[in-house]
């Protein structure tokens, strides 16, 4: 397995610059069980759900994690904070013409920080006040570096999901952007279920795959929390006959985590669980995504749910119909493959 086996052509401008006047007016692909796609509107999702699925969504929220400054030697810096790892310490990328040494010194605005160590290929940072102040006193909207442009107002709103509740993610679970309360109202109406759980998705989420991570088969640690109640809430779904329905790759990776020992259960901690084609799920049935950069560890996740052959025609079909693509792009639905392969 390569990442060249997980390409496709994207011409530039299908890249989604802004989001959409209206979270629920994106386009819908529905990769159908026969192979072939068909174009609908986000709307139509609530007539591919069936009354007793269960829509399990990622309430993560995402902390203005990007911030400009400088060191106090001479020379600018970016930070885009992976993780707060306490209080006053935090787990960043660093962005500046020459890489910050151990004992530099770090300036955003009226606060700063300083380099403890290097774990590569993050710096471990220091702050002279709690990270999470410092953030939303000088953080910005840590939009991903597809997205060619300054972050806006509108992105404090538009690039967080109608479920975020728990601060910790440096990238939105970007199949839930999609969703205003009026369609969460349409699908209770029709009997679909609601169950949330927690994945804080980290920078690397955007980083190339690297060779060392293929040959361990594991990607970047991101923290997960699958609680009692989501559990309980699929336990009972599966049992009335509905279907587990993830709302994006980070509730699958949440939730096949969860369930490494062959039963799902309540789990708290870090995964690094790379999915790749050949997994064999152990509880999500269908899949609703947004459409992911070439040679990705999320598009291998796709491929690896509903058919690597299948899913890039979906892409290609999707190139050629002109839809928009990545985080304020359009959302696919997808039902996972029959498998009789075990990883």
């Amino acid at each position: 397995m390569k990442p060249e086996d997980f390409s496709y052509e994207l011409p530039s401008e299908l890249v989604a610059q802004q989001p959409l006047a209206e979270r629920s007016a994106s386009r819908l692909l529905n990769l159908r069980g026969d192979g072939v796609p068909a174009d609908l509107a986000f709307p139509d999702l609530a007539g591919l759900l069936r009354p007793g699925d269960l829509l399990v969504v990622n309430d993560t929220r995402v902390i203005p994690a990007r911030v400009l400054g400088a060191k106090r030697s001479g020379g600018r810096v970016e930070m885009l904070v992976e993780r707060v790892l306490g209080e006053r310490l935090a787990l960043a990328q660093l962005r500046s013409s020459h890489a910050p040494r151990p004992g530099c010194w770090l300036d955003f605005g009226a606060d700063s920080a300083r380099v403890c160590e290097r774990r590569e290929p993050f710096f471990v940072l220091e702050f002279s006040a709690p990270v999470m102040a410092v953030l939303e006193r000088s953080g910005h909207v840590p939009l991903p570096p597809y997205i060619r442009r300054p972050d806006a107002a509108a992105d404090q709103q538009r690039y967080q999901t109608v479920f975020a509740r728990d601060p910790g993610a440096v990238a939105a679970p970007t199949a839930g952007l999609h969703f205003d309360n009026a369609m969460l109202e349409r699908l209770a109406a029709r009997g679909v279920g609601l169950a949330s759980v927690t994945l804080h998705v980290g920078a690397g989420t955007f980083a190339p795959l690297r060779p060392a991570q293929l040959a361990a088969g594991r990607l970047h640690a991101e923290r997960l929390e699958v609680t009692p109640a989501a559990v309980s809430a699929i336990g009972s779904a599966r049992a009335a006959g509905g279907r587990i329905v993830a709302v994006g790759t980070t509730v699958v990776r949440a939730l096949e985590t969860a369930a490494r020992d062959g039963r799902l259960a309540a789990h708290a901690g870090e995964t690094d669980l790379f999915i790749t084609p050949g997994y064999r799920f152990q509880v999500v049935d269908a899949l609703l995504t947004n459409f992911h950069l070439p040679q990705s560890s999320l598009l291998m996740l796709v491929c690896a749910f509903g058919g690597t052959g299948p899913v890039l025609a979906a892409y290609r079909h999707a190139v050629l119909k002109r839809y928009r693509f990545f985080s304020y792009g359009d959302a696919m639905f997808l039902e996972r493959q029959q498998q009789d392969t075990h990883r």
